[in-house]
């Protein structure tokens, strides 16, 4: 059985209209192996085709617009159609395609990177470690607590505790940290050494009467009691996103991170902060690390690092990893982990290119700016007789879907609730993504204007008394 009964994947929805499928869709049906998909509905349905994008808008190949509510994947944070970041991917591609950063060489722009990160990175951060996507980056961050307990001689101490809902990616080592069902299904994980420990989800998990703070320090207490129980001398890490994005948008309750920072220093476990997601301004500072008080060990971070363009991800670590690192790589003689593309110049180019707007532009400013009109539209929305909760802080939210408000009782998932809903809002010219639990995020790219904003929260009201008028026939 699975540990996360509560999160199986549910059947996308399909349009109740027939399609009629483009030849492209035909092709893609017939050869493309699709990543996180029901696999049986695009095979029976179609894919929906993207053609271009035009700022914060995609259009399918049948020229139809679309807002893009999701950045597409959390990620495109400038939007579809910056000009300068394909400008700058022509340029190093005509200077310098491709070098590696193995045997102590380097391609010069990604030395220039590095020095650009740690000048807007979390305080006591000091080196990073490139690699090309935000599970490769987690990956990475478990192998280096491994390897640096080992440099340190604690070779016991190797457990990474993550949080149920937590999502840090797919692999075999991020994906048993991932705390949903998908991810481990039939794939045989977690692997050994992850464990998981509650989801501060206060909406759902304080009780009666319960504080935020109250919440906050149960939950902590729940986390120390784990590291007891497996004894502190095994385990290495903690891992955690400020924010939680796929497994449902969950925002910590008050004093969450900081209970939880105090555990781990009593018992010497680093923290890990994946900023996959909140990395680059999604929460209303470069790092959402820095808007929870959060001091991090290893940062890892990807997607708006390049808003999306270029596949590339980064790994930080304090001065006093590195010097460990420093000393056992000098013992064995060779710090033996890296990747082909790590640092690799294009990608580099153009995450430089992409610090350099959101220095030029204030783009943290500006989502600090817009974030009421985001944040107050959906909080307007959970008076839908559909909606339990509305939650969110910057240019990330989630309406959490219920059967009944004052029971805060969840449909069954075999309705698809939150599938009917995406797909109403599809209809009606705005993708958004629903997330295990109906829960629908939002996530838009960063440079949205407030009318954008509007725009996207009228056709997801659309949508939900669509789905209203669809569930109540059922």
């Amino acid at each position: 059985m699975s540990a996360f009964p509560n999160l199986a994947p549910t059947r996308v929805v399909a349009p109740a209209a027939a399609t009629v499928r483009s030849a492209a869709a035909i092709r893609d049906m017939t050869y493309h192996l699709h990543p996180s998909s029901n696999l049986a509905v695009v095979q029976s349905e179609g894919p929906l085709v993207i053609s271009r994008g035009e700022g914060v808008y995609v259009y399918d190949e049948g020229g139809r617009r679309y807002i893009e509510g999701m950045a597409g994947l959390w990620c495109a944070g400038l939007g579809f159609s910056e000009k300068r970041l394909a400008e700058a991917a022509h340029r190093q591609m005509l200077e310098l395609p491709f070098y590696h950063s193995f045997s102590g060489k380097v391609p010069a722009i990604s030395t220039e990177l590095a020095e650009q990160l740690m000048g807007v990175a979390p305080a006591g951060l000091s080196r990073v470690f490139f690699a090309n996507s935000g599970s490769e980056a987690n990956d990475s961050a478990v192998k280096l607590v491994w390897y640096y307990n080992n440099a340190l001689g604690r070779p016991a101490k190797k457990k990474i505790i993550s949080r149920m809902r937590a999502y840090h990616g797919v692999t075999v080592a991020s994906g048993s940290l991932t705390g949903l069902a998908f991810a481990h299904n039939d794939w045989d994980l977690p692997a050994p050494r992850v464990l998981h420990t509650s989801t501060p989800h206060y909406w759902r998990g304080a009780q009666p009467g319960e504080s935020e703070e109250a919440y906050s320090e149960r939950l902590a207490a729940e986390l120390e009691a784990l590291i007891l129980a497996e004894g502190a001398d095994t385990v290495g890490a903690f891992i955690a996103e400020p924010v939680m994005g796929a497994g449902g948008v969950i925002v910590p309750p008050a004093g969450y991170f900081e209970r939880v920072q105090q555990v781990l220093a009593r018992h010497d476990i680093l923290f890990i902060a994946d900023e996959v997601i909140c990395g680059f301004g999604r929460t209303g500072q470069m790092f959402g690390s820095q808007t929870y008080g959060i001091r991090p060990d290893i940062l890892t971070c990807a997607k708006m690092l390049t808003s999306g363009y270029q596949p590339m991800s980064a790994m930080m670590v304090t001065p006093r990893i590195f010097e460990a690192l420093l000393r056992q790589s000098e013992k064995l003689g060779v710090f033996g982990h890296g990747f082909t593309y790590s640092g690799h110049p294009v990608p580099a180019s153009v995450a430089l290119e992409t610090l350099a707007i959101y220095r030029e532009r204030d783009i943290v400013g500006h989502v600090r700016a817009v974030a009421p009109v985001l944040q107050d539209g959906l909080r307007a929305l959970a008076d839908h007789p559909l909606v339990g909760e509305a939650r969110g802080i910057g240019l990330i939210g989630a309406l959490e879907l219920v059967r009944d408000k004052r029971e805060r009782a969840s449909f069954d998932p075999k309705m698809g609730v939150g599938n009917r809903v995406v797909a109403n809002a599809q209809r009606r010219g705005a993708i958004v993504r629903s997330l295990p639990g109906d829960i629908i995020a939002f996530s838009p790219p960063l440079i949205i204007e407030p009318h954008e904003i509007r725009e996207l929260l009228d056709a997801v009201k659309g949508a939900l008394d669509d789905t209203w008028a669809q569930t109540r026939s059922i």
